[in-house]
């Protein structure tokens, strides 16, 4: 039988939003800082030719401008403010989170608290300022290599260095105030609207080049369909879950007796989420954007391993999959599902899974259980983040179908919709208790009842 807080959100309607103030405040502070951050992208860096700009960026578009482009909205082929984007504090985000696991000293912050959690935090705000000074020095280098610059020099390095960092650093903080003041996590949201804004433009030069003859009409429809059916089973993947029967025995706590519980322990099918893929297409774009850098003056060296992990050449998609099944194992036994935690807490908590020891054989089972769900995860992203190259190699499909974009796409919504409907499920309980406070009370000019006084 189903508990009262399933009944309620069984029976939620979408249609109290309007009587749900704090809610509408916090939707409206999401779409004005997100306004704010997609106008932002538009206020070129200074010191550019722009019209040089563009011709530059259709040749690097295979390198820096593949995968930065996708999540910074279009900013990065305008050289704006916000051209690295958010991806600096991801990428720091990433990097700190798997030395706490590997480090002493950090893993030892994580179990502090709330301390040790903002001094995370901290270094995470290092390390992306870091991150984001190489990127943006990396990319002036390459305006001027590029002969972009109007009056190159320190001055104009300097200039394109603290535009872009101090760009980096307002997003940051933008996503920040979302995620505690709006709704949703901020910085998904910063990758999910830039990535949304540029899909009608890709799609325009989709369908141009299907009326102009370039791609037949069998494979735009195709093509259409075949995203579609995509979308449709990475909400599948991402929904599917492995429950584990966990089981609490009777206990007692002063007088009262708690009978013995059971639950479930869910495990993901793709714990990692996107992460994998951002590492291994980072890396795998790593000598195409050295290349950009140098101005195109690449050795024989760096002539070879271009020419065999190009995008779209096999050795490139035969790495691209391997790199995310690695990352996918490491990642999530480092970082998202940390058996030897988990089986420590239920050891904590009084808890077991039935039929298996605590301690160091539940730590053993969850591995064995963990190991073949990412079999399953592993393939499945890899498959949706290859689909997307073999589809531009094929029919030369010119925006970035399925793999990551997709894979945010579908897990952002999925998380905003989920937060939208615990804030309206938290308004439609509290309007319940205040009626229930309301039929407590005396009506107006109700006679107040007065008791017999009892017998002693």
């Amino acid at each position: 039988m189903a508990s009262a807080a399933e009944q309620m959100a069984a029976n939620l309607s979408w249609g109290q939003l309007g009587k749900a103030t704090e809610l509408r405040q916090r939707i409206w502070f999401t779409i004005g800082l997100l306004i704010i951050y997609r106008l932002g992208t538009y206020i070129p860096v200074p010191g550019i030719d722009g019209g040089a700009l563009r011709s530059f960026m259709e040749q690097a578009q295979s390198g820096i401008g593949g995968i930065l482009s996708m999540f910074t909205g279009g900013a990065l082929g305008r050289m704006g403010v916000f051209a690295l984007g958010i991806m600096p504090y991801i990428s720091a985000s990433i990097i700190v989170q798997l030395l706490a696991s590997m480090v002493p000293a950090l893993e030892q912050l994580k179990k502090e608290g709330e301390q040790g959690r903002k001094k995370i935090n901290q270094y995470t705000r290092y390390a992306t300022v870091a991150l984001a000074f190489f990127q943006a020095y990396g990319l002036a280098v390459s305006l001027e290599a590029g002969d972009l610059a109007h009056d190159p020099g320190l001055f104009f390095r300097m200039g394109v260095v603290i535009t872009l960092v101090g760009g980096t650093m307002f997003l940051m903080w933008l996503g920040e105030q979302i995620t505690a003041r709006g709704i949703g996590n901020g910085i998904s949201l910063i990758i999910y609207v830039g990535i949304l804004a540029e899909i009608p433009g890709q799609l325009a030069q989709f369908f141009a080049q299907g009326r102009s003859g370039a791609i037949s009409t069998p494979v735009v429809l195709s093509i259409i369909v075949l995203i579609i059916a995509v979308m449709a089973f990475v909400v599948f993947m991402e929904r599917a879950l492995r429950k584990i029967r966990i089981q609490y025995p009777r206990r007692q706590v002063g007088m009262k007796v708690y009978d013995g519980q059971s639950s479930h322990l869910p495990i993901k099918v793709n714990p990692a989420g996107v992460i994998p893929a951002i590492f291994a297409s980072s890396l795998l774009l790593l000598p195409v954007t050295i290349s950009t850098f140098s101005g195109n003056e690449t050795g024989p060296i760096m002539s070879t391993v271009l020419a065999y992990f190009g995008p779209g050449q096999p050795l490139y998609l035969l790495f691209f999959a391997g790199m995310i099944i690695f990352f996918t194992y490491f990642y999530t036994q480092n970082v998202a599902f940390k058996s030897d935690d988990v089986a420590d807490n239920l050891k904590n908590q009084g808890g077991f899974i039935p039929g298996i020891r605590p301690g160091k054989r539940t730590e053993e089972y969850l591995d064995y259980v963990v190991n073949r769900i990412l079999v399953i995860g592993s393939i499945y992203l890899a498959a949706v983040c290859l689909l997307p190259e073999v589809i531009r190699d094929q029919f030369s499909v010119p925006f970035y179908f399925g793999g990551t974009s997709l894979l945010i796409i579908v897990s952002v919504t999925m998380d905003t919709i989920n937060q939208l409907q615990s804030h309206l499920l938290a308004h439609q309980y509290e309007g319940l208790i205040e009626k229930s406070q309301l039929r407590g009370r005396r009506k107006p000019g109700q006679r107040k009842i007065r008791k017999a006084p009892a017998r002693r």
